[in-house]
Protein backbone atom coordinates (compact mmCIF):
# COMPACT_ATOMS: atom_id res chain seq x y z
CA UNK A 1 0.00 0.00 0.00
CA UNK A 2 1.58 3.22 -0.99
CA UNK A 3 2.61 5.42 1.70
CA UNK A 4 0.73 8.72 1.74
CA UNK A 5 1.29 11.77 3.74
CA UNK A 6 -0.59 11.92 6.96
CA UNK A 7 -3.45 14.37 7.06
CA UNK A 8 -3.02 17.57 8.90
CA UNK A 9 -3.85 17.52 12.57
CA UNK A 10 -7.50 18.46 13.51
CA UNK A 11 -7.05 18.72 17.23
CA UNK A 12 -7.13 22.49 17.39
CA UNK A 13 -10.24 22.68 15.35
CA UNK A 14 -11.94 20.17 17.47
CA UNK A 15 -11.08 22.09 20.64
CA UNK A 16 -12.37 25.23 19.26
CA UNK A 17 -15.70 23.75 18.44
CA UNK A 18 -15.80 22.02 21.74
CA UNK A 19 -15.20 25.19 23.61
CA UNK A 20 -17.78 26.95 21.52
CA UNK A 21 -20.29 24.35 22.29
CA UNK A 22 -19.62 24.70 26.00
CA UNK A 23 -20.00 28.46 26.03
CA UNK A 24 -23.26 28.53 24.09
CA UNK A 25 -26.14 27.11 26.14
CA UNK A 26 -28.50 24.86 24.34
CA UNK A 27 -32.13 25.78 24.52
CA UNK A 28 -34.62 23.07 24.16
CA UNK A 29 -37.18 24.38 21.78
CA UNK A 30 -39.08 21.24 21.52
CA UNK A 31 -42.53 21.22 23.00
CA UNK A 32 -43.10 19.38 26.21
CA UNK A 33 -44.44 15.96 25.91
CA UNK A 34 -46.58 16.38 29.08
CA UNK A 35 -50.22 16.14 28.16
CA UNK A 36 -53.17 17.73 30.02
CA UNK A 37 -55.91 15.32 30.66
CA UNK A 38 -59.35 16.23 29.35
CA UNK A 39 -60.89 15.70 32.77
CA UNK A 40 -58.76 18.44 34.34
CA UNK A 41 -59.89 20.96 31.71
CA UNK A 42 -63.56 20.28 32.18
CA UNK A 43 -63.68 20.82 36.04
CA UNK A 44 -63.98 24.58 37.31
CA UNK A 45 -61.64 25.99 39.97
CA UNK A 46 -63.55 25.99 43.35
CA UNK A 47 -62.36 27.35 46.75
CA UNK A 48 -61.91 25.20 49.72
CA UNK A 49 -65.03 24.52 51.81
CA UNK A 50 -63.36 26.17 54.82
CA UNK A 51 -62.56 29.41 52.94
CA UNK A 52 -65.82 31.30 53.88
CA UNK A 53 -67.08 31.65 57.48
CA UNK A 54 -69.92 29.38 58.25
CA UNK A 55 -70.81 30.12 61.87
CA UNK A 56 -72.10 33.36 63.43
CA UNK A 57 -69.00 33.71 65.61
CA UNK A 58 -66.73 33.55 62.56
CA UNK A 59 -68.82 36.19 60.76
CA UNK A 60 -68.59 38.55 63.76
CA UNK A 61 -64.86 37.95 63.99
CA UNK A 62 -64.45 38.78 60.30
CA UNK A 63 -66.48 42.00 60.63
CA UNK A 64 -64.43 43.05 63.68
CA UNK A 65 -61.17 42.49 61.86
CA UNK A 66 -62.35 44.49 58.84
CA UNK A 67 -63.60 47.35 61.04
CA UNK A 68 -60.36 47.58 63.01
CA UNK A 69 -58.32 47.53 59.82
CA UNK A 70 -60.48 50.27 58.28
CA UNK A 71 -60.20 52.47 61.40
CA UNK A 72 -56.43 52.06 61.53
CA UNK A 73 -56.14 52.94 57.85
CA UNK A 74 -58.24 56.11 58.26
CA UNK A 75 -56.27 57.26 61.33
CA UNK A 76 -52.95 56.65 59.67
CA UNK A 77 -54.07 58.51 56.57
CA UNK A 78 -55.21 61.51 58.68
CA UNK A 79 -51.97 61.60 60.69
CA UNK A 80 -49.93 61.44 57.50
CA UNK A 81 -51.95 64.27 55.98
CA UNK A 82 -51.52 66.47 59.07
CA UNK A 83 -47.81 65.77 59.39
CA UNK A 84 -47.09 66.29 55.73
CA UNK A 85 -49.30 69.40 55.47
CA UNK A 86 -47.31 72.56 55.02
CA UNK A 87 -48.84 75.68 56.71
CA UNK A 88 -49.83 78.30 54.22
CA UNK A 89 -48.14 81.65 54.52
CA UNK A 90 -50.21 84.76 55.19
CA UNK A 91 -51.23 86.91 52.28
CA UNK A 92 -49.71 90.35 52.22
CA UNK A 93 -52.01 92.98 53.67
CA UNK A 94 -53.72 95.39 51.29
CA UNK A 95 -52.56 93.37 48.30
CA UNK A 96 -54.55 93.44 45.07
CA UNK A 97 -53.86 89.75 44.52
CA UNK A 98 -55.01 88.70 47.97
CA UNK A 99 -58.29 87.28 46.66
CA UNK A 100 -56.66 85.54 43.72
CA UNK A 101 -53.96 83.96 45.89
CA UNK A 102 -56.38 82.72 48.55
CA UNK A 103 -55.67 79.12 47.52
CA UNK A 104 -51.96 79.56 48.10
CA UNK A 105 -51.96 81.77 51.24
CA UNK A 106 -54.05 82.46 54.32
CA UNK A 107 -55.97 85.78 54.46
CA UNK A 108 -54.47 88.23 56.91
CA UNK A 109 -56.65 88.34 60.07
CA UNK A 110 -58.21 91.53 61.32
CA UNK A 111 -56.21 93.68 63.73
CA UNK A 112 -53.03 92.31 62.15
CA UNK A 113 -50.46 93.27 59.51
CA UNK A 114 -49.02 90.59 57.19
CA UNK A 115 -45.84 90.91 55.12
CA UNK A 116 -43.69 88.22 53.51
CA UNK A 117 -46.03 85.55 54.85
CA UNK A 118 -45.63 86.59 58.50
CA UNK A 119 -48.26 87.99 60.89
CA UNK A 120 -47.73 90.91 63.23
CA UNK A 121 -50.58 92.05 65.51
CA UNK A 122 -51.50 95.70 65.92
CA UNK A 123 -50.91 97.59 69.14
CA UNK A 124 -53.19 96.42 71.89
CA UNK A 125 -53.56 92.92 70.44
CA UNK A 126 -51.70 89.69 71.12
CA UNK A 127 -50.92 86.88 68.70
CA UNK A 128 -52.86 83.73 69.49
CA UNK A 129 -52.24 81.05 66.88
CA UNK A 130 -53.26 82.42 63.50
CA UNK A 131 -55.34 85.28 64.90
CA UNK A 132 -54.91 88.45 66.93
CA UNK A 133 -56.89 88.81 70.15
CA UNK A 134 -57.32 91.96 72.18
CA UNK A 135 -55.03 92.55 75.14
CA UNK A 136 -57.13 92.34 78.30
CA UNK A 137 -55.10 95.03 80.06
CA UNK A 138 -55.53 97.48 77.21
CA UNK A 139 -59.24 96.72 77.02
CA UNK A 140 -59.72 97.26 80.76
CA UNK A 141 -57.78 100.52 80.68
CA UNK A 142 -59.88 101.74 77.74
CA UNK A 143 -63.10 100.90 79.61
CA UNK A 144 -61.95 102.76 82.72
CA UNK A 145 -60.95 105.80 80.69
CA UNK A 146 -64.25 105.82 78.82
CA UNK A 147 -66.19 105.40 82.09
CA UNK A 148 -64.33 108.37 83.57
CA UNK A 149 -65.18 110.56 80.58
CA UNK A 150 -68.83 109.47 80.61
CA UNK A 151 -69.26 110.12 84.35
CA UNK A 152 -67.63 113.54 84.19
CA UNK A 153 -69.55 114.75 81.12
CA UNK A 154 -72.93 113.33 82.20
CA UNK A 155 -72.64 114.67 85.74
CA UNK A 156 -71.94 118.13 84.39
CA UNK A 157 -75.03 117.98 82.21
CA UNK A 158 -77.11 116.50 85.05
CA UNK A 159 -76.17 119.42 87.30
CA UNK A 160 -77.20 121.80 84.54
CA UNK A 161 -80.58 120.07 84.21
CA UNK A 162 -81.15 120.26 87.97
CA UNK A 163 -79.87 123.66 88.99
CA UNK A 164 -78.25 125.18 85.94
CA UNK A 165 -74.73 125.20 87.42
CA UNK A 166 -73.11 122.53 85.23
CA UNK A 167 -71.89 122.73 81.63
CA UNK A 168 -73.71 121.27 78.65
CA UNK A 169 -70.70 120.87 76.33
CA UNK A 170 -67.36 119.83 77.83
CA UNK A 171 -63.96 119.93 76.14
CA UNK A 172 -62.79 116.44 75.29
CA UNK A 173 -59.07 117.08 75.84
CA UNK A 174 -59.76 118.76 79.16
CA UNK A 175 -61.56 115.68 80.47
CA UNK A 176 -58.86 113.31 79.23
CA UNK A 177 -56.13 115.41 80.83
CA UNK A 178 -57.84 115.13 84.23
CA UNK A 179 -57.46 111.37 84.14
CA UNK A 180 -54.44 109.97 85.96
CA UNK A 181 -52.45 108.54 83.06
CA UNK A 182 -49.38 107.67 85.13
CA UNK A 183 -51.44 105.88 87.76
CA UNK A 184 -53.31 103.90 85.11
CA UNK A 185 -50.13 102.90 83.30
CA UNK A 186 -48.49 101.75 86.51
CA UNK A 187 -51.59 99.88 87.66
CA UNK A 188 -51.98 97.87 84.45
CA UNK A 189 -48.31 97.80 83.54
CA UNK A 190 -48.83 99.43 80.13
CA UNK A 191 -46.29 101.12 77.96
CA UNK A 192 -46.79 104.51 76.37
CA UNK A 193 -47.74 102.89 73.08
CA UNK A 194 -50.24 100.52 74.74
CA UNK A 195 -51.78 103.34 76.76
CA UNK A 196 -52.06 105.45 73.62
CA UNK A 197 -53.96 102.61 71.98
CA UNK A 198 -56.26 102.35 75.03
CA UNK A 199 -56.83 106.10 74.89
CA UNK A 200 -57.69 105.88 71.21
CA UNK A 201 -60.14 103.08 71.92
CA UNK A 202 -61.79 105.18 74.63
CA UNK A 203 -62.09 108.16 72.28
CA UNK A 204 -63.75 105.96 69.67
CA UNK A 205 -66.23 104.68 72.26
CA UNK A 206 -66.96 108.24 73.39
CA UNK A 207 -67.67 109.23 69.81
CA UNK A 208 -70.13 106.36 69.40
CA UNK A 209 -72.17 107.04 72.56
CA UNK A 210 -71.76 110.74 73.37
CA UNK A 211 -72.52 113.68 71.13
CA UNK A 212 -69.49 115.43 69.64
CA UNK A 213 -68.90 118.73 67.92
CA UNK A 214 -66.08 121.12 67.05
CA UNK A 215 -66.48 124.75 68.04
CA UNK A 216 -65.37 127.74 65.99
CA UNK A 217 -61.93 127.57 67.63
CA UNK A 218 -61.42 123.99 66.47
CA UNK A 219 -61.74 122.50 69.96
CA UNK A 220 -63.55 119.18 70.20
CA UNK A 221 -66.40 119.08 72.70
CA UNK A 222 -68.66 116.28 73.91
CA UNK A 223 -72.18 116.29 75.35
CA UNK A 224 -74.08 113.60 77.23
CA UNK A 225 -77.47 112.51 75.78
CA UNK A 226 -80.53 113.48 77.81
CA UNK A 227 -81.57 109.91 78.66
CA UNK A 228 -78.06 109.02 79.82
CA UNK A 229 -77.77 112.23 81.84
CA UNK A 230 -80.91 111.38 83.79
CA UNK A 231 -79.20 108.23 85.08
CA UNK A 232 -76.48 110.39 86.66
CA UNK A 233 -78.91 112.73 88.45
CA UNK A 234 -78.95 112.64 92.28
CA UNK A 235 -82.03 111.32 94.02
CA UNK A 236 -83.09 114.73 95.31
CA UNK A 237 -83.00 116.15 91.80
CA UNK A 238 -85.05 113.25 90.43
CA UNK A 239 -87.65 113.75 93.14
CA UNK A 240 -87.81 117.48 92.46
CA UNK A 241 -88.15 116.92 88.73
CA UNK A 242 -90.86 114.31 89.26
CA UNK A 243 -92.81 116.69 91.51
CA UNK A 244 -92.65 119.45 88.92
CA UNK A 245 -93.84 117.14 86.15
CA UNK A 246 -96.72 115.73 88.23
CA UNK A 247 -97.83 118.79 90.18
CA UNK A 248 -101.52 118.52 89.32
CA UNK A 249 -101.74 114.83 90.14
CA UNK A 250 -99.86 115.33 93.41
CA UNK A 251 -102.13 118.19 94.48
CA UNK A 252 -105.22 116.13 93.69
CA UNK A 253 -103.87 113.17 95.63
CA UNK A 254 -102.95 115.36 98.60
CA UNK A 255 -106.40 116.95 98.63
CA UNK A 256 -107.99 113.51 98.55
CA UNK A 257 -105.82 112.27 101.40
CA UNK A 258 -106.51 115.37 103.49
CA UNK A 259 -110.23 115.03 102.87
CA UNK A 260 -110.22 111.36 103.87
CA UNK A 261 -108.21 112.19 106.97
CA UNK A 262 -110.59 114.97 107.99
CA UNK A 263 -113.61 112.73 107.47
CA UNK A 264 -111.96 109.99 109.51
CA UNK A 265 -111.25 112.43 112.34
CA UNK A 266 -114.82 113.66 112.33
CA UNK A 267 -116.23 110.16 112.42
CA UNK A 268 -113.89 109.23 115.23
CA UNK A 269 -114.74 112.37 117.19
CA UNK A 270 -118.46 111.83 116.72
CA UNK A 271 -118.14 108.29 117.98
CA UNK A 272 -116.10 109.45 120.97
CA UNK A 273 -118.60 112.21 121.81
CA UNK A 274 -121.50 109.76 121.66
CA UNK A 275 -119.82 107.30 124.01
CA UNK A 276 -118.60 109.97 126.41
CA UNK A 277 -121.95 111.81 126.45
CA UNK A 278 -123.76 108.58 127.31
CA UNK A 279 -121.25 107.97 130.10
CA UNK A 280 -121.80 111.42 131.56
CA UNK A 281 -125.56 111.10 131.18
CA UNK A 282 -125.58 107.94 133.32
CA UNK A 283 -123.51 109.70 135.98
CA UNK A 284 -125.91 112.67 135.93
CA UNK A 285 -128.84 110.32 136.46
CA UNK A 286 -127.10 108.70 139.42
CA UNK A 287 -126.27 112.03 141.07
CA UNK A 288 -129.72 113.57 140.51
CA UNK A 289 -131.45 110.41 141.69
CA UNK A 290 -129.34 110.23 144.86
CA UNK A 291 -130.01 113.91 145.49
CA UNK A 292 -133.77 113.37 145.22
CA UNK A 293 -133.68 110.36 147.56
CA UNK A 294 -131.60 112.30 150.09
CA UNK A 295 -134.06 115.21 150.05
CA UNK A 296 -137.04 112.93 150.61
CA UNK A 297 -135.34 111.04 153.40
CA UNK A 298 -134.71 114.32 155.27
CA UNK A 299 -138.26 115.61 154.74
CA UNK A 300 -137.04 118.01 152.08
CA UNK A 301 -134.62 119.79 154.37
CA UNK A 302 -132.27 119.85 151.40
CA UNK A 303 -133.22 120.83 147.87
CA UNK A 304 -134.15 117.93 145.57
CA UNK A 305 -132.69 119.59 142.48
CA UNK A 306 -129.13 120.02 141.19
CA UNK A 307 -127.75 122.99 139.27
CA UNK A 308 -126.75 121.80 135.78
CA UNK A 309 -123.69 124.05 135.45
CA UNK A 310 -122.31 122.96 138.83
CA UNK A 311 -122.85 119.33 137.93
CA UNK A 312 -121.10 119.94 134.63
CA UNK A 313 -118.02 121.38 136.33
CA UNK A 314 -118.08 118.51 138.80
CA UNK A 315 -118.20 115.71 136.22
CA UNK A 316 -116.06 117.13 133.42
CA UNK A 317 -112.30 117.43 133.42
CA UNK A 318 -110.73 120.84 132.64
CA UNK A 319 -109.92 119.67 129.11
CA UNK A 320 -113.45 118.46 128.46
CA UNK A 321 -114.92 121.75 129.70
CA UNK A 322 -113.37 123.48 126.69
CA UNK A 323 -115.50 121.36 124.38
CA UNK A 324 -119.08 122.73 124.50
CA UNK A 325 -120.39 120.04 122.15
CA UNK A 326 -119.83 117.27 124.69
CA UNK A 327 -122.00 118.84 127.42
CA UNK A 328 -124.55 119.89 124.82
CA UNK A 329 -125.04 116.24 123.90
CA UNK A 330 -125.47 115.42 127.60
CA UNK A 331 -128.15 118.10 127.86
CA UNK A 332 -129.92 116.62 124.82
CA UNK A 333 -129.97 113.20 126.47
CA UNK A 334 -131.34 114.75 129.69
CA UNK A 335 -134.11 116.50 127.77
CA UNK A 336 -135.08 113.22 126.12
CA UNK A 337 -135.35 111.48 129.52
CA UNK A 338 -138.86 111.81 131.02
CA UNK A 339 -137.61 110.98 134.52
CA UNK A 340 -135.64 114.22 134.65
CA UNK A 341 -137.21 117.65 134.73
CA UNK A 342 -135.30 120.72 133.71
CA UNK A 343 -136.44 124.19 134.71
CA UNK A 344 -134.85 127.57 135.52
CA UNK A 345 -134.35 128.71 139.11
CA UNK A 346 -132.86 131.83 140.67
CA UNK A 347 -129.88 130.99 142.83
CA UNK A 348 -127.91 133.79 144.54
CA UNK A 349 -129.63 136.32 142.35
CA UNK A 350 -128.72 134.53 139.14
CA UNK A 351 -130.93 132.44 136.93
CA UNK A 352 -129.70 128.87 136.79
CA UNK A 353 -130.92 125.73 135.05
CA UNK A 354 -131.62 122.92 137.50
CA UNK A 355 -132.37 119.24 137.10
CA UNK A 356 -134.70 117.30 139.36
CA UNK A 357 -135.56 113.60 139.58
CA UNK A 358 -139.34 113.10 139.13
CA UNK A 359 -139.82 109.35 139.72
CA UNK A 360 -141.14 108.25 143.09
CA UNK A 361 -139.16 105.57 144.86
CA UNK A 362 -135.57 104.51 144.36
CA UNK A 363 -134.34 103.30 141.00
CA UNK A 364 -130.73 103.61 141.90
CA UNK A 365 -129.99 99.89 141.66
CA UNK A 366 -131.26 99.63 138.09
CA UNK A 367 -129.63 102.90 137.17
CA UNK A 368 -126.30 101.88 138.61
CA UNK A 369 -126.44 98.53 136.86
CA UNK A 370 -127.20 100.22 133.55
CA UNK A 371 -124.42 102.73 134.10
CA UNK A 372 -121.96 100.03 135.01
CA UNK A 373 -122.70 98.06 131.83
CA UNK A 374 -122.20 101.08 129.65
CA UNK A 375 -118.99 102.41 131.17
CA UNK A 376 -115.56 101.82 129.61
CA UNK A 377 -112.49 100.81 131.59
CA UNK A 378 -110.63 103.97 130.60
CA UNK A 379 -111.78 107.18 128.91
CA UNK A 380 -109.62 109.39 126.68
CA UNK A 381 -109.63 112.20 129.28
CA UNK A 382 -107.85 109.87 131.79
CA UNK A 383 -110.59 110.26 134.41
CA UNK A 384 -111.08 107.09 136.45
CA UNK A 385 -114.61 105.70 136.35
CA UNK A 386 -116.24 104.23 139.47
CA UNK A 387 -116.54 100.46 139.58
CA UNK A 388 -119.65 98.61 140.68
CA UNK A 389 -118.48 98.79 144.27
CA UNK A 390 -117.74 102.45 144.05
CA UNK A 391 -121.23 103.62 143.14
CA UNK A 392 -121.97 104.59 146.70
CA UNK A 393 -118.79 106.67 146.80
CA UNK A 394 -119.99 108.73 143.86
CA UNK A 395 -123.43 109.05 145.43
CA UNK A 396 -121.92 110.03 148.76
CA UNK A 397 -119.88 112.70 147.07
CA UNK A 398 -123.07 113.95 145.48
CA UNK A 399 -124.76 113.89 148.89
CA UNK A 400 -122.04 115.83 150.62
CA UNK A 401 -121.26 118.30 147.87
CA UNK A 402 -124.72 119.33 146.71
CA UNK A 403 -126.19 120.26 150.18
CA UNK A 404 -123.07 122.21 151.06
CA UNK A 405 -123.26 124.18 147.83
CA UNK A 406 -126.97 124.90 148.29
CA UNK A 407 -126.46 125.87 151.96
CA UNK A 408 -123.66 128.22 151.05
CA UNK A 409 -125.83 129.81 148.40
CA UNK A 410 -128.75 130.31 150.80
CA UNK A 411 -126.48 131.65 153.51
CA UNK A 412 -125.10 134.27 151.22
Amino acid sequence: MPITDPPPPMASTHRTRKSSTLLTPTINTKPSRTRISPSSLSLPLEPSPDFFPTSKAEILRLVSVISIATFIAVVCNYIAAVVNQQPKPFCTSNSELEGALSDFCEPCPSNGVCYDGKLECAHGYQKHGDSCIEDSKVSQAAKELYKFVEDHVCKEYAQHMCGGTGAIWVQEDGVLNKFGETMMMNYYGLSDVAYGHAKQRAIEAVGELLERRTDHHGIKEVKCPDQLAQKHMPLSCLVQQWIVENTIAILAACALLVGCFVILLRVRRRHYLSLRAEELYNEVCDVVEEKALLSRSTNYESEPWVIASWLRDYLLSPTERKDPILWKKVEELVLEDSRLEQYPKVVKGESKVVWEWQVEGSLSSSGKKRAHNRRKPESSHNQRKPESGEGMDLSSRGKNWVPKAVAAALHN
